[in-house]
């Protein structure tokens, strides 16, 4: 399971996306100092998907970019 940190997108109407004081509180709460962004979820699952990860089974993986670290 990919477990997503806070994304820029449309759900919840975007209120993460396009509140400005929110999103600048939740990038300050990561390592990155951003939020992420679709295309970072994407990467991380196509990750997952190659061969050599056929072993993995059972895994909470969280792609947050450092959230709370």
């Amino acid at each position: 399971m990919v477990a997503a940190g806070a994304i820029e997108t449309d759900f919840g109407g975007g209120v993460v996306r396009d509140v400005v004081r929110l999103n600048q509180y939740i990038a300050s709460q990561t390592g990155m100092s951003r939020l992420g962004l679709p295309n970072d979820i994407g990467g991380a699952i196509s990750s997952l998907l190659v061969g050599e990860m056929g072993w993995m089974t059972g895994q909470r993986i969280e792609a947050s970019g450092g959230m709370f670290l």
